[in-house]
């Protein structure tokens, strides 16, 4: 793998994360020392995710040609919204001046066998994603579990014109693992145009990081990890990469966003 040194992975990883606050009681000061973390001594993330509510102030903050992209979340956490709100939503948000929409799928009903429900909102949301926004679709791996499950889940996201498949919300009990990154990286490999992958949440250290990145780039092959085809959605872990750029240690993997 490229980047074997811890250091080249913090570095990388820097460039690849969505720097994210979905905190349930996030204020606008909290979006605003997100955006003071997310200007580093090493750089800047690819992007900052955050709740719809937030974008605005953002974009306000950010003005209208940041490096740092705007992400934010739709159907979020639950994907039990109707098409029509989600919709709303997603409008709201492109209005607001939102670069990336991150949409739950409905994976309740995909469980109970509704395909359909998962292709129907997917393409009513991209349909809204014009270019150049782009549209990360959550599959919620851990509540699929079952390996069929998230390679069908991946497979109608990526149909249907996701610009990535993202594993996890953040919000359940088991977010993003190998194992998901894994099948949904076979699915992308088998698929004839450019897409991404964004293991999301649980992700906390440049160590975590490195085994993402790896494992990239044995299915995808070197040189294919770029902000264009990989996202880390994380918090904790820029804390970490900053640690290892400084010339610390890195944290031992732990849990939570």
């Amino acid at each position: 793998m490229k980047h074997h040194t811890l250091q080249e992975a913090a570095s990388v990883s820097l460039s690849l994360l969505d720097l994210t606050n979905l905190n349930d009681d996030c204020t606008d000061k909290d979006i605003e020392t997100l955006l003071e973390r997310a200007h580093t001594p090493y750089g800047t993330p690819a992007a900052i995710c955050i709740w719809p509510r937030f974008v605005s102030l953002a974009r306000q903050m950010l003005g209208p040609d940041h490096l740092i992209k705007i992400a934010t979340v739709v159907n979020f956490p639950a994907g039990d919204m109707s098409i029509s709100a989600v919709e709303e939503q997603t409008e709201q948000a492109i209005r607001d001046g939102a670069d990336e929409i991150d949409l739950v799928i409905p994976y309740a009903k995909l469980k109970a066998g509704n395909e359909w429900a998962v292709s129907e909102m997917v393409r009513a949301v991209r349909f809204l994603c014009r270019e150049p926004v782009l549209l990360k679709v959550i599959l919620e791996t851990g509540e699929l579990a079952d390996a069929g499950l998230i390679r069908k889940a991946a497979e109608l996201a990526i149909a249907e014109g996701a610009d990535f498949i993202k594993t996890s919300t953040g919000k359940v009990k088991i977010n993003a693992t190998l194992e998901a990154a894994d099948i949904m990286l076979g699915v992308i490999r088998q698929t004839d145009r450019k897409v991404g992958i964004k293991p999301a949440g649980g992700i906390s250290s440049v160590r975590d990081a490195q085994l993402y990145l790896s494992l990239a780039e044995t299915v995808m092959g070197e040189g294919w990890v770029m902000p264009t085809t990989f996202r880390f959605g994380a918090s904790g872990l820029l804390n970490d990469i900053q640690a290892v750029l400084d010339g610390k240690q890195s944290s031992a993997a732990s849990s939570g966003y």
